[in-house]
């Protein structure tokens, strides 16, 4: 006789990480398991973390400490970390916090089962075997924290860019591409089942290849045939990297007016030096040329970024040219970061982490200040114009108002007591603030 258990999923970090969420909740619903909303009524709790950032895994290390009580008060209870932290520091996480009863990497989420079987049985239980070959095309994910408009299909796994800063080639393993069939049919699927936004997702996603029986896909195509399932379907992507982003990926985009007009292209410092420290494989006026090619085919493209504080050797003249990198984009959004050193790193290895805190913090400070900036004066420009908005739900600030995002992934906020979730309607721009277009519904 099955018995319903409950799994409870924390989730840290990235898109792909909440792409991985799903179908961990895949795996285990076919045993069983299903996924409540509170982790106090969980028989299972499933931390999936992320290791770019320390200040991820920090977040990671307080809510194992919270959960200690928790498990106090219910011995059966079961936690297990999983993804990249698990990856990196599982000894760790054995070591130091006695709560933590299951390790699993990124690629062993198909021996959950045997593992949580193991701790059932009182032992400790861990699988942080790195894959080639993984890349979990045949599991349809359980979109069990999902709107019903937007989803996530990861087409491909792992990195070798081997940022100079970066934890993920080591987390991640080597990079792989899912079958382009699988891929088309779970994006039709879900458009079936209401659907109206996809992102595609990877680690570095324009560098997708799929070859087999002399016939081969790169990302542009790929691109294409999704946007071709329906034109009611907006197709999104994330992340580029720079020295990926083709002329072909540009004039893709261009001839479909689904793919939304909205890239996010890392640039992380605007230093051809730092740049090199970093391995990033591309210089400042490489990174110029990309983004000038985008607005040349696509005018109407909002671009964001991510950019890194404080880097080993970083000079004041180095931090100079990230802000004139940033004046002369400009970018619609970005997120940003102090640098912070990651354990296994080539960095970590080769570099001396050099810039003190109270600098890095004064010069991502000052990214920050220039970006609000530029994000203002970037939604200003929209007052006036008139958007297709995808209507995502009720805004968090009033429930006389709607929300969603137009095709440059800038969030609208909009009175209209006719508009319902997963609509597409028109909205007028009519004021704004740094992060949010403020309008009114046009009939």
């Amino acid at each position: 006789m099955k018995t319903d258990k409950k799994l409870f999923i924390e989730t840290y970090g990235c898109q792909m990480n909440f792409s991985d969420s799903e179908i961990v909740a895949s795996i285990l619903s076919e045993n069983d398991f299903s996924t409540v909303d509170e982790a106090s009524s969980a028989d299972l709790i499933l931390i999936n973390t992320c290791s770019v950032r320390d200040k991820a895994e920090q977040r990671v290390w307080k809510r194992l400490k919270e959960l200690r009580a928790m498990k106090k008060k219910n011995p059966n209870l079961k936690i297990g970390v999983i993804g990249c932290m698990a990856e990196r520091l599982k000894d760790q996480l054995f070591e130091t916090e006695a709560v933590v009863d299951l390790v699993a990497g990124p690629d062993a989420y198909r021996d959950l089962p045997s593992l949580i079987d193991a701790i059932t049985s009182g032992q400790r239980a861990a699988n942080i075997q790195l894959s080639i070959e993984e890349t979990y095309e045949d599991v349809e994910p359980v979109r069990y924290d999902s709107n019903g408009i937007s989803a996530f299909i990861s087409i491909m796994r792992g990195c070798e860019n081997f940022c100079s800063y970066c934890v993920v080639p080591f987390t991640r393993g080597k990079e792989r591409s899912r079958n382009p069939e699988t891929i088309l049919n779970e994006a039709e699927r879900l458009f079936n089942e209401g659907y109206r936004e996809i992102t595609l997702l990877g680690q570095n996603v324009n560098s997708y290849h799929w070859e087999q029986d002399g016939d081969s896909m790169d990302f542009p195509r790929l691109l294409a045939s999704v946007a071709e399932i329906n034109p009611l379907l907006r197709v999104r992507f994330t992340t580029s990297h720079p020295k990926d982003l083709s002329d072909k990926l540009i004039e893709t985009i261009s001839l479909h007016p689904n793919i939304c007009r909205s890239i996010h292209l890392a640039v992380q410092s605007g230093s051809t030096s730092v740049l090199e420290q970093m391995n990033r494989k591309y210089t400042r006026e490489w990174y110029m040329n990309r983004i000038s090619a985008i607005k040349a085919l696509l005018p109407d493209c909002a671009i964001s970024t991510d950019i890194i504080a404080g880097f080993c050797g970083e000079t004041d003249k180095d931090h100079q040219q990230t802000l004139s990198l940033m004046e002369w984009v400009p970018f619609d959004y970005a997120f940003m970061f102090k640098y912070s050193v990651r354990s296994g790193t080539i960095a970590e290895k080769k570099f001396t982490d050099d810039v003190p805190e109270a600098v890095k913090a004064e010069r991502l400070k000052e990214i920050i200040s220039l970006q609000q900036k530029l994000s203002l004066r970037s939604n200003k420009k929209d007052i006036g114009k008139v958007f297709e908005v995808l209507v995502e739900g009720v805004s968090k600030k009033s429930v006389h108002s709607m929300m969603g995002r137009n095709s440059q992934n800038k969030v609208v906020v909009f009175e209209s007591s006719t508009s319902k979730p997963g609509e597409y309607t028109l909205v007028k721009i009519t004021s704004c603030t740094p992060a949010t277009l403020i309008g009114e519904h046009v009939n």
